[in-house]
């Protein structure tokens, strides 16, 4: 009988390959080889000798579009976020609905982590992304998403959504961190602008709506602090987190 290949045998086929076709040598993140079931990163003398006169990637992935110099958080929209739709489509419903806009931007800005970096505890990573940049109700709304959207407001006009219902279970239960954070968001002063963006998110996501990040442009312009240096130059303590998105298979 003919060895079917396992998923973790198939990615070291597929790195192989990519490593073949890009004359250098991609190596694999922890979390890669984690998820693929290998408990043990790569060995990179093995890697070393096994492709002679090739090096280690250090800087820009050819397969991916190149980012320009000082990048800014448009760039990071255009060339290196995956499923614009999601945030456009929930910007859009808050910027019809008439919310100011610092909390436009944060319906904009609301799962960046999940289409740049990380989908787990993506409120905080989204948070620390752009607190240097935004006002911190906007940062603070962001990370409270998270645990809000878990938890119905029926005078806010939010239910539980059945989304979550299909992709989680009907008896789902979301973990005690999340409900200690509820409870402080809940009390919290800038509660409703975290909850604004459960109301205004897309729990029923439509491929063919009529969307374009040209229409937020402006409000980014003047909600969201660009760095002179560009996103990942500027010193910043979420600097790292964004080269880590402009470079996402540099080897070191």
């Amino acid at each position: 009988m003919k060895h079917e290949a396992t998923l973790s045998e198939r990615a070291d086929q597929l790195e192989h390959r990519m490593t073949d076709e890009l004359n250098t040598i991609v190596a694999q993140s922890a979390l890669t080889r984690l998820a693929l079931g290998q408990r043990e990163l790569e060995s990179i003398p093995a890697l070393i000798v096994a492709n002679p006169g090739r090096f280690m990637l250090m800087r820009d992935d050819p397969r991916l579009p190149m980012m320009p110099e000082r990048p800014t958080l448009v760039d990071f929209f255009r060339l290196r976020f995956l499923t614009l739709h999601h945030l456009l489509q929930s910007a859009t419903h808050a910027l019809k609905a008439g919310l100011s806009e610092k909390m436009v931007l944060a319906c904009l800005l609301h799962d960046i982590a999940v289409v740049g970096f990380l989908r787990g505890d993506h409120g905080y990573w989204g948070e620390q992304l752009v607190a240097p940049y935004v006002d911190e109700e906007v940062s603070w709304a962001i990370r409270m998403h998270q645990a809000l959207r878990f938890y119905p407001d029926e005078a806010a006009g939010y239910d539980y959504p059945e989304l979550y219902i299909r992709n989680l279970g009907p008896h789902y239960r979301p973990e005690p961190y999340i409900e200690t954070e509820y409870k402080r968001a809940r009390a919290h002063k800038w509660y409703m602008s975290a909850r604004m963006i459960t109301v205004y998110d897309v729990y029923s996501f439509d491929p063919g709506a009529k969307v374009d990040l040209g229409d937020f442009i402006d409000i980014i312009g003047r909600n969201f602090k660009q760095p002179e240096e560009g996103l990942g130059f500027d010193n910043s303590p979420c600097a790292h987190m964004w080269r880590t998105m402009i470079w996402p298979t540099r080897y070191l």
